[in-house]
């Protein structure tokens, strides 16, 4: 047995046990999330996303970004204040605010959701953006939470991807929108099957054996930066290990594991990205044979260098988020039950208006911009 599965092995046992303590308030606070999720889509999504956006798109995601930061600031409430889960940040302190291309290794389906952490640390929770697969945007609720924050949906074929992702890259070189999109390059989460035919894809191609992550596709990640290099100010690079188990959604929520989320951050100036588009492609590659090592050495050592580069979230300012949110939830709660029906037929809108609008990827465009259009053309024929 190597030293990374004898310590798997030794820390499978030091989970927290799942006690019916942890199932009733796990499930409180997956109602809770869900209940303000709906909320906010409703109530502070539509308004802000969809009918401003037909004023302003600038202004628009202004103000999504505030409402939805509210919300996501939720998640990482529940995970280091109530679950007691330790995040522990290491290499590189970043500037806040940043406009920033975000890579990160994909150990498990919950690996976004640390990313929030980070996010909320530098004030830019409202702002993340995720490449994802298509089929998360079917999801009831949370689907049309990620069309509104206008997360890019793929297929994981590049042939159909290609044409969809510079379109929607292209709409987000405004400098004035501070953007953290974030890209798994794995295009999966990591599994042991996985890594095996990835291995094997890699030795048959002369590319490197990695232990830890998969091998990185490229198209993706060069698109972004070709996109939008002349909008960003770096690219951060993150690497994610847990202690003492790889969690489950349901791990999180329930609040059994992790015990520990380690994410090791480097910040690389987009000015010092390579241009072509075969020298990104070794970039990547050469990024991901250090990830390789870094997790091994994370493994074997139960840390990364240079620990402790992120301050704790404040206990105070979480609670006031946290209740702000549940007021909100409350009031439009009670006025959508037990007051006048015009609130029904509004819900009653606004969710047939997303759920169509989600389904075919629609989003609206500013009428002054599309009257500038026309006029320009009719300019143009004369």
């Amino acid at each position: 047995m190597d030293v990374k599965s004898a310590l798997i092995a030794k820390d499978v046992k030091k989970h927290r046990p799942l006690t019916p303590i942890r199932v009733f308030r796990g499930l409180i606070c997956l109602f809770v999330m869900l209940s303000t999720a709906f909320t906010m889509i409703i109530y502070c999504g539509f308004p802000s996303a969809i009918v401003l956006r037909l004023l302003s798109i600038h202004y628009s995601r202004k103000l999504a970004s505030f409402f939805f930061g509210a919300w996501l600031a939720l998640w990482p409430f529940l995970f280091e204040k109530i679950n007691k889960t330790k995040v522990v940040f290491c290499g590189e302190t970043v500037p806040a605010k940043e406009r920033v291309l975000l890579i990160a290794n994909h150990r498990t389906e919950v690996d976004w959701m640390y990313l929030w952490d980070f996010a909320l640390r530098k004030g830019c929770h409202g702002y993340i953006k995720y490449i994802l697969k298509s089929s998360l945007m079917k999801l009831p609720v949370f689907g049309w939470g990620f069309h509104i924050m206008e997360f890019i949906s793929v297929e994981r074929k590049w042939e159909v991807d290609e044409s969809n992702m510079h379109k929607m890259l292209s709409t987000f070189k405004d400098p004035r929108d501070p953007l953290w999109l974030a890209i798994f390059p794995e295009g999966t989460d990591f599994t042991e099957q996985k890594c095996i035919r990835s291995q094997k894809y890699a030795a048959e191609n002369g590319l490197p054996i990695l232990k830890n992550v998969l091998l990185p596709k490229t198209k993706g990640f060069c698109a972004c930066l070709e996109d939008l290099r002349g909008s960003l100010d770096a690219v951060y690079d993150l690497t994610i290990g847990y202690k003492h188990r790889c969690p489950t959604f349901l791990d999180n929520v329930f609040g059994v594991d992790p015990s520990e989320v380690h994410i090791h951050v480097q910040r690389i100036p987009t000015v010092d990205m390579p241009t072509s588009e075969e020298k990104v492609t070794t970039w990547l590659m050469n990024k991901f044979q250090l990830k390789d090592k870094l997790l091994s050495d994370f493994y074997s050592q139960g840390h990364f260098p240079r620990q402790g580069t992120e301050a704790e979230l404040s206990t105070a300012k979480c609670l006031v988020n946290f209740m702000a949110v549940i007021a909100l939830t409350i009031t439009t709660t009670y006025f959508t039950f037990f007051s006048s029906i015009w609130f029904k037929v509004y819900v009653f809108l606004s969710c047939t208006y997303l759920g169509f609008a989600t389904y075919f990827n629609v989003r609206p465009k500013p009428v002054l911009g599309l009257v500038k259009a026309m006029f320009s053309r009719k300019l143009s024929q004369h």
